[in-house]
């Protein structure tokens, strides 16, 4: 059996809603930022760089808009005003999933994206002679990152 790179068009996203399926996610991504330091008797001119803290970018999920389904929306209503109610912020973050799956619908390759909350709702926009679905898009940050395989 040979080896071959996993495509990008079959997954689902597990984010405490009740559906699951996404038109895209994007920017999942981290980095690492860096430490530049010179000791003041250092022979060497040039500083010395030192591995940092993890920054994690926002990712954004997007799917098509359905009748009655406001959960995006609610989630970051929710989010938006949960000082403003008194009630702790760690009740609104939630740990996302998002598993690349193989033919046979078994996950492949999984990300949980641990605390997450939405920081951005959109809409897509509207065309009096468009043709084409409403997306909605939800924009996450969250604090850490594991993959599993």
């Amino acid at each position: 059996m040979a080896d071959y790179p996993i495509q990008n068009f079959h997954f689902q996203v597990e984010w405490g809603g009740t559906r699951i399926g996404f038109e895209s996610v994007e920017n999942l991504e981290v980095q690492s930022a860096y430490i530049e330091y010179r000791e003041g008797s250092s022979k060497e001119y040039a500083t010395m760089k030192l591995p940092g803290r993890p920054i994690y970018g926002n990712i954004v999920l997007k799917r098509g808009m359905f009748p009655k389904d406001i959960e995006f929306f609610k989630w970051w209503r929710d989010t938006y005003f949960f000082m403003e109610r008194g009630q702790p912020g760690s009740l609104y973050r939630r740990t996302v999933t998002i598993q690349v799956l193989d033919d046979e619908h078994k996950p492949i390759l999984t990300w949980q994206l641990h605390n997450a909350f939405p920081v951005r709702f959109a809409v897509s926009d509207l065309h009096a002679q468009g043709n084409e679905v409403i997306i909605e898009t939800l924009e996450l940050t969250y604090e850490r990152l594991t993959v599993e395989v």
